[in-house]
C-alpha cells in the first residue's frame, strides 16, 4: 500500500516550463488564480482549462502525477456537485427521486466550481513539479525581499517554506514504512467501515509523529551547530529574469486581463 505525495515532489526536465523562472512561475499561478475566480462562465473557464492542459503537455509531466493532487479534494468536489444539483421538490427537476430533485442548472453550476477546483490544484501542482524545492525556496524569497525594509523575517520565512516542502516526500516515506510494517503484522486499512478504517491508522500515526518530531529536532541542532541565524544567507545561483521569462510573465499578465474581462 503506498502513500500518495500530492505536492513537493519534483520531476526534473528539460522542457520550456522547467527552464522558466520560478518567480515566473508564481506569478502565473497568482494570475490564473485571479483569473479563474473572475471568469463567470463557461467559456472563459475552459479558456484557461485548455491552457493549463496545454501547459503540461509542454512540460513533459506525466498525467499520473499531475492529477495526483486531486486525490484529496475528491470528496469536496463531489460535494460541490451535489450541493449545488440537488433541490428539494423542483418545478423545473431534470431527474426526481421522491422529494429529492436534480436542476440541470444546478449541475451546471457545480460541475462549473468543481472544474474550477480541478484547474487551480492542476496548477498549483505544476509548478511544484517543475521547479525545485530550493528554486521556490530562492524565488520566494526574492520576491518578498521587500518586506524586508519593514523588518520582515524574509530568510526564515523562505527557509521554513523549503523545509516544509522537503518534508513532505520525506513525510510520505515515512508513512509508506509504518504502513508496510503494520500491513506485515497484520493491519487492515481498506476494509470497514469509515470509524473502523479509521481508527486501523491510528497505530501510523502517532510514530509517524514521533518520527517526524525527531528529525525536526535533529534539523534544529544541526543547524544550530553550523551557527546558522538567517542572515546573510548565501545561493548558489543567482535569479536573472531573462528575456523569455519577461514575454511569458507580460503575455499571461495581458491574456488573464483580456479572458478575465471579455469572457
Amino acid at each position: 500500500m503506498s502513500v500518495p505525495v500530492p505536492f513537493g515532489q519534483f520531476v526534473p526536465g528539460d522542457s520550456p516550463v522547467h527552464r522558466l523562472d520560478s518567480r515566473v512561475k508564481i506569478s502565473v499561478m497568482v494570475a490564473l488564480t485571479v483569473t479563474l475566480f473572475s471568469v463567470g462562465g463557461w467559456p472563459g473557464l475552459l479558456v484557461i482549462a485548455a491552457a493549463v492542459v496545454m501547459t503540461v503537455r509542454i512540460a513533459g509531466v506525466p498525467w499520473r502525477l499531475a492529477l495526483r493532487g486531486l486525490k484529496p479534494v475528491v470528496w469536496l468536489l463531489l460535494f460541490t456537485l451535489l450541493v449545488h444539483a440537488l433541490r428539494w421538490k423542483s418545478a423545473e427537476a431534470s431527474f426526481a427521486f421522491g422529494p429529492v430533485s436534480v436542476d440541470g442548472l444546478g449541475l451546471s453550476a457545480g460541475a462549473f466550481l468543481a472544474l474550477r477546483i480541478i484547474v487551480l490544484m492542476l496548477g498549483a501542482s505544476l509548478v511544484t513539479l517543475t521547479s525545485s524545492p530550493v528554486a521556490l525556496t530562492d524565488a520566494l524569497a526574492s520576491m518578498l525581499r521587500p518586506l524586508a525594509l519593514v523588518r520582515f523575517p524574509v530568510d526564515d520565512v523562505a527557509m521554513m517554506f523549503s523545509i516544509a516542502l522537503r518534508f513532505i516526500p520525506t513525510t510520505a516515506e515515512e508513512a509508506e514504512r509504518i504502513v508496510v510494517a503494520q500491513t506485515a503484522r497484520g493491519a487492515v486499512f481498506d476494509s470497514g467501515g469509515p470509524f473502523k478504517r479509521a481508527k486501523a491508522w491510528v497505530p501510523v500515526l502517532i510514530p509517524l509523529f514521533v518520527r517526524l518530531f525527531r528529525r525536526a529536532d535533529d534539523l534544529a541542532i544541526a543547524m544550530e551547530s553550523r551557527c546558522y541565524t538567517g542572515r546573510g544567507r548565501s545561493r548558489l545561483r543567482e535569479l536573472v529574469l531573462r528575456p523569455t521569462d519577461w514575454a511569458v510573465l507580460v503575455v499571461t499578465v495581458i491574456l488573464s486581463a483580456a479572458v478575465a474581462i471579455l469572457l
